[in-house]
């Protein structure tokens, strides 16, 4: 029977680098609380002239020069983003287009911070079912261009930047590649997290306070999500692949808040030491990640051939959902 398995990854973050110490429009008492309540230092800023789609394809060009593949193989091309060049068509079609991807169906995937996870999803299960054989999955956003700089319960917190994974079909009769995995959504959650205009629900036509613009979320609420559902995505995903936790060499968890790592080290009693960390560099790149986190933790020999990874990730829908990998 057929695996997914990871043929190579890459990442790309904007070159601009923005410390705690540079957002002098917030007190200074106040700078000093953004590390020590989240373990954010600095973060990425998108060049002015790039478009989530920029970002997006350079990192796959990293990832399709990792495995040793042209874009002229791949099968689809899904992109996870909730930051989207625009409303419409979707940002993959100018990715595809940017690659010479020609063979290649391209579409969005918008789960906010969980996209990734969603998007690996359904890749492996186009690869499963025989529909693909090689699919690239990008994580891209450019949330510094929907934050309110003055809104300190936001804007310090996030930053722009991409990652990417080709997923390739595999024959050879091993345990290797995707084991499990599981996604979930809370509907009843929708307003926690979101960008209150620009669709159908509030057009441009009907928005009287630039605030509606802006992303917003309940950050209260989002911790006691992501800590209950996030440990809870792991363990499951661990039984459905009947893997010990001891056996997990590495966890790739969604880069929001270090204390929110920590409380999931805890809550599945895996060991801290084993959750890799970046968003101290990046801050909160929403849907991309945890497939930077992905790539730079494989860069860095987190992990090797044989390992046990697992993925997790929580967002706005509420969304969250995780995935077992031996890589």
């Amino acid at each position: 029977m057929a695996a997914t398995w990871i043929a190579g990854t890459g990442s790309y973050l904007p070159e601009r680098e923005v410390k705690n110490e540079e957002l002098t429009q917030f007190p200074s008492h106040a700078l000093q609380m953004i590390r020590e309540k989240t373990g954010v230092s600095s973060r990425r800023v998108a060049d002015p002239r790039d478009a989530t789609s920029d970002l997006a394809f350079r990192a796959a060009l990293a990832a399709l020069a990792d495995a040793g593949e042209s874009p002229g193989a791949l099968d689809a091309l899904i992109v996870a983003t909730s930051s989207p060049d625009r409303l419409q068509p979707a940002t993959a079609a100018r990715v595809q287009a940017l690659l010479g991807a020609d063979k290649a169906f391209a579409f969005d995937v918008n789960s906010v911070c969980s996209g990734g996870i969603f998007a690996m999803t359904v890749g492996d299960s186009l690869i499963r079912s025989g529909i693909c054989q090689r699919v690239l999955v990008i994580g891209a956003e450019i949330y510094t261009r929907f934050l309110n700089p003055k809104d300190f319960s936001t804007f310090p917190y996030f930053g722009d930047g991409a990652g990417a994974v080709l997923l390739k079909r595999r024959f050879e009769v091993n345990d290797r590649g995707i084991l499990a995995g599981n996604l979930k959504t809370d509907g009843k959650s929708v307003d926690v997290i979101q960008i209150p205009a620009g669709g159908s629900m509030k057009p441009a036509w009907q928005v009287t306070e630039a605030k509606d613009y802006y992303f917003y979320m309940n950050g209260k609420a989002v911790y006691q999500f992501a800590v209950t559902q996030g440990s809870q995505a792991i363990l499951e995903c661990l039984e459905q692949a009947n893997i010990p936790k001891d056996n997990v060499s590495c966890v790739i968890a969604h880069q929001a808040n270090v204390n929110i790592l920590k409380e999931l080290a805890h809550r599945t009693n895996i060991p801290f030491e084993r959750f890799y960390v970046n968003l101290d560099k990046y801050g909160n790149t929403a849907g991309a990640s945890t497939l930077i986190a992905l790539d730079e933790a494989r860069r860095e020999g987190r992990f090797s051939k044989g390992d046990i990874v697992v993925m997790v990730a929580f967002g706005g829908g509420l969304s969250w959902g995780a995935l077992a990998i031996r890589i």
